[in-house]
């Protein structure tokens, strides 16, 4: 029976205006037969600082909006601003979906889902016994959350401000008492990245609006494997490069498929096919792109 509920969403952040996943989620609608209209909501073109984020989400409800994704820089501070927050993404502490009920306004995090089901994709043989992450804002916490329930050993985070990487590693280090989680600062990545297995990039640098590498190309070597979680560009400057050292590289597409699943799932209460919001979301990638995004049945779960 086809649901016939119009739903509104919307997608509010910073430079967001490239983003596919408002395509790509109405392109899955349509062939459900849902009627589904999403918009990008972005505070740089807006005029609006993201410090307002509680009055973006009261012009949501008020506009009859039924659910917005929440993405950088808002994904810690709209939690003030929520009057349920899921489970998980309480202990994250960070939200990327917020639905609109009757009963007030709830978040959830569908960014750990979806990097864990990507890293299990894109990259199923890789070692783990030493990760380190670059970036510790929301995004960062729920894929270092993902990297740990998948058997991280030893996770070190980098970020230019040290209090929220320990504030991050303590949090991690509570609720995965098996790991050793450590922080250290970027002067010391030669360092610490000499020892590792992985890489991964959880800021906003490669980004269409924040372009450049968040590190020395001559840290990368053949044997690191590098994952990022943007995918606007879906061939960041970091996996071009990597890709020249001879690395084994994830990119950020993936973890937008895979989390949009999730997201749409709880917007309409309808699973997607993840096959299909892959074979679309390849079609909005720039042309001649260098993508390890299979469509087939390892989207499945």
């Amino acid at each position: 029976m086809i649901d016939s509920h119009p739903y509104l969403v919307g997608l509010i952040g910073t430079g967001v205006l490239p983003s596919l996943t408002p395509p790509m989620h109405m392109a899955e609608a349509r062939a459900l037969g849902l009627t589904y209209v999403y918009r990008p909501l972005d505070l740089t073109a807006l005029g609006i600082d993201p410090d307002r984020i509680g009055d973006v989400l009261a012009w949501a409800e008020r506009l009859g909006y039924d659910a917005v994704n929440v993405t950088h820089p808002c994904k810690q501070n709209v939690l003030a601003h929520l009057d349920r927050i899921d489970p998980v993404a309480a202990a994250l502490g960070a939200v990327n979906t917020v639905l609109f009920t009757p009963t007030g306004r709830v978040g959830h995090n569908t960014d750990t889902t979806g990097f864990a089901a990507a890293f299990t994709d894109g990259l199923p043989d890789a070692e783990t016994r030493h990760v380190v992450q670059l970036g510790a804002g929301g995004a960062g916490s729920a894929v270092a959350d993902a990297l740990l329930r998948l058997g991280t050993a030893r996770l070190s985070i980098v970020d230019l401000d040290p209090a929220r990487a320990q504030g991050l590693a303590d949090d991690l280090a509570a609720r995965h008492p098996l790991a050793v989680v450590d922080t250290s600062s970027p002067a010391d990545l030669p360092a610490v990245l000499a020892d590792a297995d992985g890489l991964v990039h959880c800021t906003p640098v490669g980004m269409a609006e924040h372009p450049g590498l968040p590190l020395d190309a001559d840290l990368l070597r053949p044997e690191l494997w590098v994952a990022d979680i943007v995918y606007r560009p879906l061939d960041t400057e970091l996996l071009v490069t990597a890709r020249e050292r001879g690395c084994r590289t994830l990119s950020g597409g993936r973890m937008a498929v895979h989390q949009a699943v999730d997201a749409f799932a709880l917007i309409t209460g309808t699973r997607p096919d993840p096959d299909r919001m892959t074979a679309h979301f390849l079609d909005l990638v720039t042309p001649g792109s260098t993508t390890d995004v299979p469509v087939g049945p390892a989207l499945s779960r």
